[in-house]
């Protein structure tokens, strides 16, 4: 056993997004956005919670940056809240909202960290929602407009922006099986939904261009490693079925402007409508591609298995067992895709932008959480980075999520990810064991084998 070292300039970070941590839901001009809406219906979240709250980031600024600081962060990954900053979604700018984010960014660099920005991280304004959301293409414009506006502001000091937040999740969750904001469950509508994301992404970018901002643009995809359940000509094409819809309908429009044909031969009339020049816009060239990884998946086909007619088994490695989501720890998987994702990739660059654990944390008499299960799986999946690097990935980063534990989407706040527990009566930081242990990791610039 020994310290594997990381590249000098190994951007080690952490990650959050807006309406998971901010609460101030509706001060100080903020509009209305869809998770408000949504999770203010009856039995939609796990206990009924909401974000209402959350961490209570949005007055505990200084308090939170200080945290970032201390624990060693090189870079930290934030989503803006575009109905923060733009109430009704376009027009007129609320001014508090912005001084919220130009706040931010200032402690961050004044704390030597630098701020990594996601433009969206699924809270769109509640006012587009009802003039059509996703579904209504000129939001892809609309959309192109708070860009501007976000890269005019903190384009000075930020360098490092995202378009998107896994955008499958948004598009699939939120508008075909309804679990998430707006609750919708129309696959026909969540294709059509993917492609003005895809749109929206490329106007963006083309905002990005012509604006000649410095720094670097990209977007953020969950990934998963995903393989047949056998040898069987069922299994191997409903594994084809499952790569098609869920990661090769993005990566290749970003990538090669053009959709998997299996894929819209699938659809039929379901297809996304796509016109002239979409997909010009869609794939002009990227900075970087941030990967969120989470799962690996076994794929076999099932007659009974939804539109895909899969069946889904998440792997695990031996005697390693499941995160409280459920999820399978198995980092040789993210060995695997990092190694498939940068011969698909070349000299693009690469980060892990989310990869976290959420575990049953057991306070101690005075509140302090000895989180081992947490360290064991960030230190097994660092291993599997540094093995990626090592074979010639060009990976730049790993954003660890969560910073702190928070509003978990539709599992409330029953599931806990961060590195620093949140007191739900007073709200006070309190640093779990992770959070040394990775304070640590940072320090050194690398991880015990």
């Amino acid at each position: 056993m020994g310290l594997l070292k990381f590249p000098d300039g190994f951007t080690w970070g952490a990650a959050t997004a807006a309406y998971q941590i901010e609460g101030a839901w509706n001060e100080d001009g903020k509009g209305e956005g869809i998770w408000d809406r949504y999770s203010h219906r009856l039995s939609v979240i796990r206990n009924g919670d909401t974000g209402d709250v959350a961490c209570d980031h949005y007055h505990r600024l200084e308090e939170d940056v200080a945290m970032m600081k201390d624990l060693g962060l090189k870079a930290y990954r934030f989503s803006i809240s575009w109905p923060r900053v733009l109430p009704a979604g376009f027009g007129s700018v609320n001014p508090k909202g912005l001084d919220f984010y130009n706040r931010l960014v200032d402690l961050l660099l004044e704390a030597g960290i630098k701020p990594a920005v996601t433009l969206y991280h699924w809270d769109l304004p509640q006012a587009l929602q009802d003039l059509g959301g996703w579904g209504n293409r000129q939001t892809t414009d609309w959309f192109g407009e708070y860009a501007h506006l976000m890269f005019d502001r903190l384009g000075d000091r930020v360098k490092l922006w995202a378009t998107f937040n896994e955008p499958w999740i948004a598009a699939f969750h939120g508008h075909a099986m309804g679990v998430h904001a707006p609750g919708m469950a129309d696959y026909g509508l969540a294709y059509q939904v993917m492609q003005h994301m895809l749109l929206a992404h490329g106007k963006a970018v083309k905002v990005f261009r012509q604006g000649a901002y410095s720094g670097e643009i990209g977007i953020v995809m969950d990934i998963e490693n995903i393989r047949p359940a056998s040898g069987s000509e069922a299994d191997q094409t409903a594994c084809q079925r499952y790569r098609d819809h869920h990661a090769a309908v993005w990566l290749e429009p970003l990538l090669d402007g053009r959709y998997p044909p299996a894929v819209t031969d699938w659809l039929g009339k379901s297809a996304p409508v796509i016109q002239d020049g979409d997909l010009g816009l869609v794939s002009q060239p990227i900075d970087f591609l941030g990967l969120n990884y989470y799962n690996a998946v076994e794929i076999g086909f099932d007659p009974g298995g939804g539109l895909l007619k899969c069946r889904t088994t998440h792997l695990t490695s031996p005697m390693a067992g499941y995160t409280e989501m459920g999820w399978g720890i198995y980092p040789d998987g993210l060995l695997q895709t990092l190694k498939e994702m940068g011969k698909r990739t070349g000299d693009l660059k690469l980060f892990v932008t989310e990869n976290g654990c959420a575990a049953v944390d057991q306070p101690d008499a005075k509140g302090f959480v000895v989180d081992r299960e947490r360290i064991n799986y960030i230190r097994s999946y660092l291993i599997a980075i540094h093995q990626a690097i090592q074979a010639g990935v060009n990976l730049q980063g790993y954003f660890y999520w969560s910073l702190m534990d928070n509003f978990e989407w539709a599992e409330g706040y029953s599931k806990t990810f961060g590195l620093a527990r949140i007191d739900d009566k007073t709200q006070a930081r309190l640093p779990k064991h992770s959070y040394f242990w990775y304070h640590d990791v940072i320090a050194s610039n690398g991880v015990m084998e």
